[in-house]
């Protein structure tokens, strides 16, 4: 118990996670308002669905270079603008409500802006953890950030709900945009220890890194499938919930506000039976029972009328929706390297909120072409062939992976100095006996994948027709800049016992040649 509270210790960590915590609830609370302004629309069910699509759709865009960014910029200057934009962006809906003037199409595209700013804001969030608290205590701090996401759920949906019924919409968007300020002031008390920029990547260079990283790591593909897999169908019960509410159970913003807060609920009682649901099972049967439970709550959902048992069934389906988000999170979390691990998760946040904003806009038309029922129905359905899904792909283990970083390669020593953005071939000759060869064809295949995530865009190994004991590996690096970055913190410790099984098959180190372009200036 002390491990996990530990963090809350030190002054300025404890600081950033209370005013988190704040704007966290402020988005639920703005999140509800809207929602509520739409419901007694014409086809409220698609435009209510479109709140949670406008919320999230900008993950879709702007993810992954909200990482890049992260990585490149400074952290606190781009969370204060991004706190200073939403405030702005926030303000606005509250004039605009106040005045009777916020339209649909303009509270979705006020909703869509303020999810750019949160966007924006989230990838360095997650970054400066590490500059807070001691490398001891990071998985605590973690763990504190997940239990402070389902704390806002459970709290500011509530508070929405009595806020709407007694002050209005435009209180709860006002509310919002205080809680931004607040954010933002926090910040600017913190003074971090001034970041050293020599060496960082270019933002083109790094967006192509982070996408071929992805590309070729099987483990995150599959990662990525099983997030979609549920994201999908799953966010038909967030979409849908306010048309539930009005009007199959006859609640007004107030009883709204309770539904999601049970579902909170479910989400803090989650994390913290989490790890003893770890403890005994493994990470893809937990998988396999929470999608199971969440496809039978919606089910259920589709086939009463009744409040107290609505808010009852949100519990479970509050638990398993973060017992799935958890673990695929604690999953990227362990595979992914320092050096791409931004860029990683905003591709990851993509897939699963990019999947919920495109999905919540279908369950809202399909909820307006059948009913809410039928939407349930339907999406329960499609989650219980995604489990079956599971049976078929299941996560690998990747507890055991080295993911620390390994600077094992000799230092290159060129007689030529190719500029930064020189292109290179990098030749490795191996010598193998022939009883080894087929073990060696094997293991490179390894190889093969390690050097395409970490910076190759093109690699082939090829067999000496003279004298079949040599085989030749050339991978071609798009920059001297980029080869440099293998050497010097790319490659982890998993990467190393790939290459060293494979050279224990070699006789002897491999001989190393960089080959650039013809016309490299010796003297540049």
């Amino acid at each position: 118990m002390d491990s996990a509270w530990k963090p809350l210790r030190l002054t300025m960590f404890r600081w950033i996670w209370i005013a988190t915590l704040v704007s966290n609830i402020g988005t639920w609370m703005q999140t509800v308002g809207a929602q509520w302004l739409l419901v007694h629309q014409p086809n409220a069910a698609a435009l209510v669905a479109l709140v949670q699509t406008a919320t999230t759709l900008p993950v879709v865009l702007f993810a992954l270079p909200a990482g890049v960014l992260a990585d490149i910029v400074d952290r606190r200057r781009l969370l204060i603008g991004s706190q200073v934009f939403q405030t702005v962006v926030a303000g606005v809906m509250a004039v605009l409500s106040a005045r009777g003037n916020l339209h649909p199409a303009l509270l979705l595209g006020l909703t869509f802006l303020l999810g750019c700013g949160a966007i924006f804001s989230l990838p360095a969030q997650q970054a400066i953890i590490p500059d807070l608290v001691p490398r001891a205590d990071l998985a605590s701090a973690s763990a504190l950030g997940g239990m402070n996401q389902n704390l806002a759920r459970a709290v500011g949906p509530a508070l929405a709900g009595a806020a709407v019924a007694r002050l209005g919409a435009s209180a709860v968007f006002g509310l919002n945009a205080v809680s931004f300020v607040a954010f933002a002031i926090v910040l600017a008390a913190w003074h971090p220890p001034r970041a050293v920029r020599e060496g960082r990547e270019r933002l083109g260079a790094a967006l192509l890194a982070g996408t071929r990283y992805i590309r070729y790591s099987p483990v995150v593909r599959r990662i990525l499938l099983t997030a979609a897999l549920f994201s999908i169908p799953g966010s038909a019960i967030w979409a849908l919930l306010p048309v539930v509410a009005s009007h199959r159970l006859g609640l007004g913003a107030g009883g709204y506000g309770v539904l999601l807060a049970a579902l909170g609920v479910g989400a803090v009682g989650g994390a913290i039976a989490l790890p003893r649901l770890r403890a005994g099972l493994s990470d893809a049967r937990m998988l396999l029972l929470a999608f199971c439970t969440y496809a039978a709550v919606m089910a259920a959902l589709a086939s009463t009328r009744s409040t107290p048992i609505v808010a009852l069934l949100l519990v479970p389906a509050g638990l398993a929706w973060i017992a799935v988000l958890a673990t695929l999170n604690a999953e990227m979390q362990l595979f992914l390297p320092g050096w791409v691990r931004a860029r990683g998760l905003s591709i990851y946040q993509i897939v699963l909120l990019g999947g919920m904003a495109v999905a919540s806009a279908g369950w809202g038309l399909v909820a307006e072409q059948s009913s809410v029922a039928w939407a349930l129905r339907i999406a329960g359905g499609l989650l219980g062939l995604s489990a079956l899904a599971l049976v078929r792909w299941p996560l690998a283990d990747v507890g055991g992976l080295d993911r620390s970083p390994a600077v094992y390669w000799p230092e290159p020593h060129m007689v030529l100095e190719p500029a930064a953005d020189e292109p290179v071939l990098v030749s490795l000759t191996y010598t193998v006996a022939p009883e080894n060869a087929a073990a060696f064809l094997q293991a490179m295949d390894r190889v093969r994948r390690s050097r395409r995530r970490t910076g190759a865009v093109r690699w082939e190994l090829y067999r000496d027709g003279e004298e079949p004991r040599r085989f030749v590996e050339l991978y071609l690096v798009r920059s001297w800049e980029e080869h440099l970055r293998q050497h010097t913190g790319r490659m982890t410790g998993t990467d190393r016992e790939f290459q060293k099984a494979a050279l224990a098959l070699a006789e002897g180190p491999p001989v190393v040649a960089h080959l650039f372009p013809p016309d490299v200036d010796p003297t540049h």
